[in-house]
């Protein structure tokens, strides 16, 4: 046993300043650790009934979006593969069917269908192809050469797809447009799809000598797609495709008939057969033609070459030899000249003519007929 009491030892100043600054960390990284999830859970408690429930993620299904796809969806059901059939003759007199192929739509549920005028030109037999795989006869109702548009008709099915018309008039060059049709072969690249754009408006075409404003597009047309619809990214047809530079050193340059200029068209097609348009019954020659062909020379206006008995302008006595200067004031240059300002009015209307004859100028009032039928076809 030992009788001295032997206190303990108090611990040194440098040993309670360690510990102290032990403390201090441990429990600062203790109070990091918890303070977010406190604060985070104290916020989310108070604000959790103004918060929106919660959603699954949204999917997103680009075909659903892509232009392309709702034109095509909305407007290919009522494109169709055109078959003309024709008997041709070779040289030793031997007699064969030949086939050709274009493209159309449906317009109605009547089964009328607008295609090029050249798809159909000569046939014996038209045989159309629907979206549904089925074929049917069909029958020229009426066609424009001018124009290169025409309108067939199928009978025995009203459960036809139809496309409807957009306004070609508020195109805009850059708009996306998808051309549809039947390239090369109407069995075997069906309603194939091409996207571009408006390359250009108004551009003045003249083809197998007639001038046609058409439509120029980016968007890959191919024989076989004549006749078939040029669509907008809101699935409304805006033209009707009709043509394309085939040439080496140019690259997509397609063209169609604007749909505001093809309806009225249409509309005369279906109703009458074909087009009553304005006629003023002459034949004539632009300053170049008259110079190339005849040896005449002349500043400006157009040369009367040709007065087509009984029609407007011989009742009004007008003569081969004349020279027409001006259309109700409005100045000739070449012979397009006269045939858009005919254009412009309508069957019935007066016009007055200013001709100079031998030298002499006189006016001369023609009241526009209507062209016949078969003039142009």
């Amino acid at each position: 046993m030992s009788y001295f009491y032997e206190p303990p030892r108090r611990p040194s100043l440098f040993f309670i300043f360690m510990v102290a600054v032990i403390g201090a960390v441990i429990g600062g990284a203790v109070v990091a650790a918890l303070t977010p999830t406190y604060l985070a859970d104290a916020i989310y408690e108070r604000v959790a009934d103004r918060l929106p429930p919660q959603q699954s993620p949204i999917e997103v299904d680009v075909a659903a979006v892509s232009p392309a796809v709702a034109a095509a969806e909305r407007v290919g059901p009522a494109v169709v593969g055109i078959v003309n059939r024709q008997l041709v003759q070779d040289f030793w007199g031997r007699r064969t069917v030949e086939e050709s192929g274009g493209s159309g739509f449906i317009i109605d549920r009547e089964g009328h269908i607008v295609t090029n005028y050249h798809v159909v030109s000569g046939a014996e037999e038209l045989l159309v192809f629907l979206s549904d795989g089925t074929s049917l006869p069909a029958r020229v109702v009426g066609g424009d050469r001018l124009s290169d548009l025409a309108v067939l008709q199928v009978e025995g099915r009203r459960d036809l797809p139809v496309a409807e018309f957009g306004d070609s008039d508020a195109l805009k060059v850059g708009e996306f447009v998808v051309a549809i049709g039947n390239p090369l072969s109407v069995e075997t690249f069906q309603r194939t799809v091409t996207a571009g754009v408006i390359a250009g408006l108004d551009r003045r075409i003249e083809v197998q000598g007639r001038e046609m404003e058409l439509i120029q597009t980016d968007a890959a047309i191919n024989p076989g797609n004549s006749g078939g619809p040029l669509v907008n990214a809101r699935g409304e047809v805006i033209g009707i495709n009709t043509l394309k530079f085939a040439a080496e050193q140019v690259e997509g340059m397609g063209f169609a008939i604007p749909s505001n200029v093809a309806k009225p068209i249409i509309e005369d097609l279906i109703e009458f057969g074909y087009v009553q348009r304005p006629y003023i019954g002459v034949g004539v020659y632009g300053p170049a033609q008259a110079r190339l062909f005849l040896g005449v020379e002349m500043e400006r206006g157009v040369l009367v070459v040709e007065v087509v008995p009984g029609g407007p302008a011989d009742q009004a006595g007008v003569q081969r030899g004349d020279i027409i200067l001006a259309v109700d004031d409005e100045e000739l240059e070449e012979a397009a000249d006269l045939g858009r300002i005919i254009r412009d009015r309508e069957v019935g209307d007066e016009v007055t003519l200013t001709i100079d004859r031998g030298g002499e100028l006189i006016k001369v009032k023609v009241v526009l007929g209507r062209v016949p039928p078969d003039l142009y076809n």
